[in-house]
């Protein structure tokens, strides 16, 4: 063996981080985003965020029970109300706004540590702990307001509210990929829902529908969400029509047809723009 070789030490590898911790790092990274580009780089945006729903739904709830005095569970319109609209506008919201993922964070899903299951990530993230704001400052605001009784069943608050919102991913990860791909989706889609409003029980209970209408409105998932949550609120109310595996199955589908549609064709529709 030759005497003039060198032999030198070898440079140890780089650590990779896990791919775990890169995607807990690029969800944080769009969080902040998503906030400070939504509701501005001050505390006080993303607090009128969450204030801006709640007066509003606070002036209907109050604009609703000087018309009808007599709700249809308990004695108070604006909890009633409330009860209903909360996770309708939650589901709304958070599907509307996970359904414009791709568009919205178009130009960071060029850079190879952030995908697209990232964007929804954030987006569902940020716009589910607002709704869960403004319906914890809701309620709390109407039951110290009007010093009601109430006993809250928090469970059934809680996997109501989770419901509505695991609706929401599934319907707006699907609308994710058809809103992109067919841009006259989008109008038949608000077309589709324009009746929404009515047939989810927001001011009526499931139980006051007559058949054979009332069998027809149960496959609304809606209408599950919002019977668990008045559950929660009203102790003597018995949502027996909820059935768990159809809410799951209703945002399990799409949620997996939607991810299926978006590893296949994200990066065509990136490039569309």
């Amino acid at each position: 063996m030759p005497d003039d070789i060198s032999l030198t030490p070898a440079q140890p590898r780089p650590l990779l981080r896990p791919a775990r911790f890169r995607t807990g790092r690029a969800l944080a990274a769009l969080f902040i985003r998503e906030m400070s580009t939504t509701y501005g780089r001050n505390a006080m945006g993303y607090a009128w965020a969450v204030l801006e729903p709640v007066a509003g739904i606070a002036l209907l709830s109050l604009v609703f029970s000087l018309a009808f005095r007599a709700p249809s569970l308990g004695t108070n319109f604006p909890l009633f109300y409330a009860s209903g609209l909360l996770p309708f506008l939650a589901y709304l919201d958070i599907s509307q706004k996970v359904a414009l993922s791709l568009r919205f964070s178009r130009q960071l899903l060029y850079y190879p540590g952030v995908t697209y299951t990232d964007a929804l990530g954030a987006r569902f993230l940020l716009n589910a702990v607002t709704q869960l704001l403004v319906a914890m400052i809701l309620l709390s605001g109407i039951i110290l307001a009007f010093d009601l009784a109430v006993i809250l069943d928090i469970p059934h608050l809680a996997l109501g509210f989770a419901l509505a919102t695991w609706l929401a991913l599934g319907v707006g990860t699907l609308n994710c990929y058809l809103l992109s791909s067919y841009p006259a989706w989008e109008r038949t889609w608000a077309i589709l829902n324009r009746p929404l409003f009515i047939v989810s029980c927001v001011f009526f209970v499931f139980d006051d529908v007559p058949q054979p209408y009332q069998g027809w409105l149960w496959f609304n998932p809606l209408i599950h969400c919002i019977g668990l949550l008045r559950a929660g609120i009203y102790a003597t109310y018995d949502a027996g029509y909820v059935s768990l595996g159809y809410v799951i199955a209703c945002g399990g589908v799409p949620l997996a047809l939607g991810l299926l549609f978006l590893r296949r064709h994200h990066r065509d529709i990136i490039e569309r723009g």
